[in-house]
């Protein structure tokens, strides 16, 4: 057998990469044009990206493999931005935080409602798409129990609770906005996040107990 030369393992690398990104960019098409994930075939992806079936799997073991990797884009992005968050910054900064958050998750609404819809059944997805917010939720409880040492944050506040309340339906919160309105109050709905999360967790005021 004649060796492979570096030309020949660069032009197949360079066709296999090509053939992963019109794998994927098929699949976002298909999902931006409104379609449900659920609904979408591995037979509809191959003829609309005009490849085998054997092609497919030799790249992808399965269709949520291609959503997954569709996904690395905005969990890059929010990767990023997780490095810049400090839930104890104040109210000011969380809803700025809350903003950008919307943003990321507006320029990827089909690719988020697929990985939303397809985590109910597919516990691939639902780890995936589980992971990043319990790392938010870990974040959080332990910026809380940071407050609670320092005497910022009451101590009849039950960090884990709060945590898991404010990062879990703070993402369903977010996910409702985005569908139900168009832009127009994502300030005000950012700001009004944070001071749930500021004013209800981080700064709740001291319980008084009638003596």
């Amino acid at each position: 057998m004649r060796p492979v030369t570096r030309r020949q393992a660069d032009h197949h690398a360079a066709r296999s990469a090509a053939t992963v990104a019109q794998v994927m960019a098929t699949l976002q098409r298909l999902l931006d044009s409104g379609e449900a994930f659920s609904e979408i075939s591995v037979q509809r992806i191959l003829e609309q990206a005009g490849i085998s079936r054997a092609t497919f799997y030799a790249h992808f073991p399965s269709k949520s493999d291609v959503l997954i990797r569709l996904t690395n884009d905005l969990r890059q992005s929010l990767l990023a931005l997780a490095q810049q968050w400090n839930p104890s910054a104040g109210p000011e900064a969380l809803a700025q935080f809350f903003e950008e958050v919307i943003a990321i998750h507006r320029a990827h609404q089909s690719v988020i409602t697929a990985v939303r819809e397809a985590a109910a059944y597919d516990p691939t997805i639902d780890d995936f798409y589980t992971a990043d917010l319990e790392g938010f939720d870990e974040t959080a409880l332990q910026s809380l129990l940071a407050d609670q040492t320092a005497g910022l944050t009451p101590t009849d506040l039950d960090a884990v609770c709060a945590s898991r309340i404010i990062v879990w339906g703070g993402a369903q919160a977010i996910a409702h906005h985005i569908r139900v309105d168009n832009g127009t109050n994502d300030t005000t709905f950012a700001r009004e996040l944070a001071q749930i999360w500021w004013y209800g967790a981080y700064r709740r005021p001291t319980t008084q107990h009638n003596t």
